[in-house]
């Protein structure tokens, strides 16, 4: 080999040798960052948007949910029963508001009934939406046990662009209970998954189970044993589960009608949950249902499910 050549080589192996140790800094960086305590708000809300909405972007609904989400500087929002053009106002009204960092990246949809039916949500499609302050990466869009109905629930998650490590998920369980354990269960297990991998996941939705019903003992960790809420067997805990002024253990009720079993301290259930996994906490966690607005026009509230808000700091 000739000396030039001998020259040429050495300096392409130290140049690469080089490249290679800043982009292992850039590895060990990003890797810090996530490892790094962050606070997150979640925030939820089960809309009814076809049930008591009938598809409407103008009666109100979607203003309040903006403003709410801006008003409580929420890093994530999860939103249940929403119609496609209620999804598509409220990409419009947060942008308008200043509250995305990437206006081209901050909002996932996943029907669980196609477009198509004029009886629902005016022929427009119907599921689960989620929205995330900061740019959010591929969304991961999961078929739950399909229970026989026309709506074909999901688990739809996407992670943080520039923090993947950070995972924002939201649900609707069935309320056919010959299938809601079989959908809580796959929720679970996904989120599990998702932990092996090295992941936080913050996770809300409507369960449609109250946080003391058997069904729900392999999600709260066995940390929480208090009368209202006991013989957990999981790794979460739901972020309302410390309070101990709002029925601890259980926390306060966030949807309107009969509950299916009585609330162990009495009143309306709470089956709109926000789960972090325990291992993940690393300090004070809280949530709070809001009171439903009755200023939405032509119907009596925006909505029979309350908002609820939750923050946490995750490692």
């Amino acid at each position: 080999m000739r000396l030039h050549d001998i020259r040429r080589r050495g300096a392409r192996i130290v140049l690469a040798g080089a490249l290679g140790a800043v982009l292992s800094s850039a590895a060990v960086a990003a890797q810090a960052e996530a490892a790094a305590p962050h606070t997150y708000t979640v925030w939820q809300w089960n809309v009814a948007g076809n049930t008591i909405h009938d598809g409407s972007t103008t009666d109100g609904m979607v203003d309040q949910a903006a403003a709410s989400i801006v008003n409580r500087a929420a890093d994530f929002a999860g939103f249940n029963e929403l119609c496609r053009g209620q999804y598509d106002a409220l990409v419009t009204a947060l942008r308008a508001k200043g509250w995305p960092a990437d206006t081209q990246n901050f909002a996932r949809f996943e029907p669980s009934r196609p477009a198509g039916n004029s009886s629902v949500c005016n022929g427009e499609a119907f599921g689960n939406a989620l929205f995330g302050k900061q740019p959010l990466g591929t969304a991961a869009r999961i078929a739950l046990p399909d229970d026989g109905s026309a709506e074909k629930r999901n688990l739809l998650c996407a992670p943080l662009a520039d923090t993947p490590a950070i995972r924002f998920c939201t649900t609707h369980i069935t309320t056919n209970q010959s299938f809601n354990v079989a959908q809580l269960d796959a929720v679970r297990q996904k989120l599990e998954s998702y932990h092996a991998a090295g992941e936080t996941v913050l996770i809300s939705g409507d369960f449609n189970a109250q946080p003391h019903y058997g069904r729900l003992n392999p999600f709260y960790a066995p940390s929480l044993d208090v009368p209202n809420n006991g013989n957990n067997t999981g790794a979460y805990r739901e972020l309302d589960d410390n309070d101990t002024g709002n029925c601890l253990g259980y926390g306060e009720w966030t949807a309107e009608g009969t509950p299916g079993a009585a609330p162990p301290c009495g009143g309306k259930a709470k089956i709109d949950l926000i789960f972090v996994r325990e291992s993940a906490l690393a300090g004070s966690y809280s949530e709070d249902s809001l009171a439903i607005s009755t200023s939405c026009t032509g119907v009596a509230a925006c909505s029979d499910h309350r908002i609820v808000v939750g923050t946490v700091t995750v490692a």
